[in-house]
C-alpha cells in the first residue's frame, strides 16, 4: 500500500523533531477534537479524535464520564460532560464509576477559519510541549556527565553553549577566570543540573566543578572506568590548581602512574582541555596521618598531630618546607585541607602560622568526607561523557611527575 500524504507528513515532522510517530498522531487527534468542539459542538463537551495516518480518516465521538451526583446538590457538576451511574447502566449494565461512555458523533469535512486556526495552535502547542519533555529526558540523564558543546554567544555575563538539540547556560560562577570565551569555540563541561522551567529544559553547565576534572582523567585513563582505580576525591581552585586523590583496587597498580600515563600523555591529555591549571595528583592512603601527609605534597612533612573529635590537624614541618606546604596565598594547605576533609594548621616552631585554612569538621576521622566531590559514576565515557569512580575521601602521596603537571 502506498504511503499517504499524511503518513509522509507525520515521517518528516518526525525526523525534523525527534519526536515518535505516536505523539505527533496523538497531537493530531487533540487538534482535530478541538477543531470539532469550536464549530460543531460546546466547550464544555468531551470531544475525542481517532486518525488513522494511513487512510485521512478519522473518527468523532463525544465522551461523558461515569460518576455519582454532588452530595451537597444532588446534581452533576459539569452535566455536558458527565453522567449519573443509573443513567449510564441503562445504556450498558457493565459500566461502573470512573469508566467513560462514548457516543459517535457525524463526521465533518470542513472546519472553519477559527476552528482550523484552534487545531492549528493546538499542534503547535502540542509539539512543543512534547520536544521540550523530550529533552528534558534525554538530558537529565547526562548530569554529571561530560557533554561536547560550541560556544553560540556570550550574553551579558552568561555563556549561551549549543548542544545540538538545545541550549545550555554557564553563569560567571561556574566559568573559569583565566579561561577567555567567544563564539565558535568547541569545549567540553559538566552538566551541574537539569531542571524544567516554564521556558523549557533549563540545563546548568560548568568550566568550574571540581567534577569537570574527575570526569576529564575518566576519559584518558581506561583503568578508572573498569574499576582498577578509583578517583576518591577532587579539590579545585578553577584556572589555578587542583589536587586529585586516586586509589587502585588491584594490588601491584600504581594508580598515580596510571593517571599520569606513560611520559605523562594521560594528565598532558587533562591540561589541554583546561589551559594552564597546575594538578597535584596524590595516593589514597586509609591512614588519616600518611593521607594528610600526602595531600599537603609536595612539601615534606615531620608530624601530624591530629583532635579527631574536631576534624583538626595540626602540621609540623621543617623550616625550609614550610612555604611549600602553605602555598602562595595558602593555596597548597587550603586544597589539602578540602581534600582531605580536616581543618590544618600549619606550625613553625610549634606555633600557628597565619596561613591555616579551613575545612568542613567530619565526625568519622578515618574517612574523611571531600566535601567538593559528589559521588560519580563507573560507566563507560563516551564523547559526550565520562564517569570516574565514587568520590570520598582519600589519602596518599603524589608522585613528582603529577605534582608538577
Amino acid at each position: 500500500m502506498p504511503i499517504s500524504q499524511f503518513m509522509a507528513a507525520i515521517n518528516q515532522l518526525a525526523d525534523e523533531k525527534g519526536l515518535p510517530k505516536e505523539i505527533i498522531v496523538e497531537t493530531i487527534e487533540d487538534a482535530l477534537a478541538a477543531a470539532y468542539r469550536k464549530d460543531y459542538g460546546k466547550p464544555s463537551w468531551k470531544v475525542e479524535a481517532k486518525f488513522d495516518p494511513e487512510s485521512g480518516n478519522m473518527s468523532i465521538a463525544r465522551a461523558w464520564d461515569v460518576v455519582e451526583p454532588n452530595p451537597e446538590t444532588g446534581e452533576l457538576d459539569e452535566p455536558d460532560s458527565q453522567i449519573l451511574l443509573a443513567e449510564a447502566k441503562k445504556k450498558d449494565k457493565k459500566l461502573k464509576l470512573g469508566d467513560a461512555i462514548k457516543e459517535p458523533l457525524p463526521a465533518r469535512e470542513e472546519f472553519g477559519r477559527i476552528a482550523a486556526q484552534t487545531a492549528k495552535q493546538v499542534v503547535i502547542q502540542r509539539l512543543k510541549e512534547a520536544e521540550r519533555d523530550i529533552i528534558f529526558n534525554d538530558y537529565k540523564g547526562k548530569e554529571g556527565q561530560l557533554i561536547n558543546g560550541v560556544i553560540q554567544q556570550i550574553e551579558g555575563p552568561n555563556v549561551i553553549i549549543d548542544l545540538g538539540k538545545t541550549t545550555g547556560i554557564m553563569p560567571p560562577a561556574e566559568q573559569v577566570s583565566s579561561e577567555r570565551y567567544y563564539p565558535g569555540q568547541r569545549l567540553k563541561f559538566y552538566v551541574k543540573l537539569v531542571e524544567q522551567s516554564s521556558r523549557g529544559p533549563r540545563i546548568l553547565l560548568s568550566r568550574a566543578d571540581p567534577n569537570l576534572i574527575a570526569q576529564l582523567f575518566a576519559l584518558e585513563v581506561p583503568e578508572i572506568i573498569s574499576g582498577t582505580v578509583v578517583v576518591k576525591a577532587v579539590a579545585r581552585e578553577a584556572g589555578h590548581r587542583t589536587k586529585i586523590a586516586v586509589a587502585s583496587t588491584m594490588e601491584g597498580l600504581d594508580p598515580v602512574g596510571s593517571c599520569v600515563g606513560q611520559r605523562g600523555t594521560r594528565v598532558q591529555a587533562v591540561l589541554a582541555e583546561i589551559g594552564e591549571e597546575k594538578i597535584d595528583i596524590i595516593l589514597f592512603d586509609g591512614d588519616v596521618v600518611q593521607y594528610i601527609k600526602n595531600a599537603l605534597s609536595p612539601a615534606k612533612v615531620s608530624q601530624v598531630h591530629l583532635r579527631k573529635k574536631v576534624g583538626h590537624a595540626e602540621i609540623e614541618v621543617p623550616d625550609d618546607q614550610l612555604s611549600l606546604a602553605i602555598g602562595r596565598g595558602g593555596q597548597n594547605v587550603r586544597l589539602a585541607s578540602k581534600l582531605a576533609g580536616w581543618e590544618i594548621d600549619i606550625l613553625k616552631d610549634g606555633k600557628k602560622t597565619s596561613e591555616a585554612r579551613e575545612a568542613p569538621k567530619v565526625v568519622n576521622s578515618s574517612q574523611p568526607k571531600a566535601p567538593e566531590t559528589a559521588e560519580l559514576s563507573q560507566s563507560a565515557p563516551s564523547e559526550e561523557a565520562s564517569p570516574p569512580a565514587a568520590a570520598g575521601p582519600a589519602a596518599a602521596a603524589a608522585s613528582e611527575k603529577g605534582d608538577h603537571a
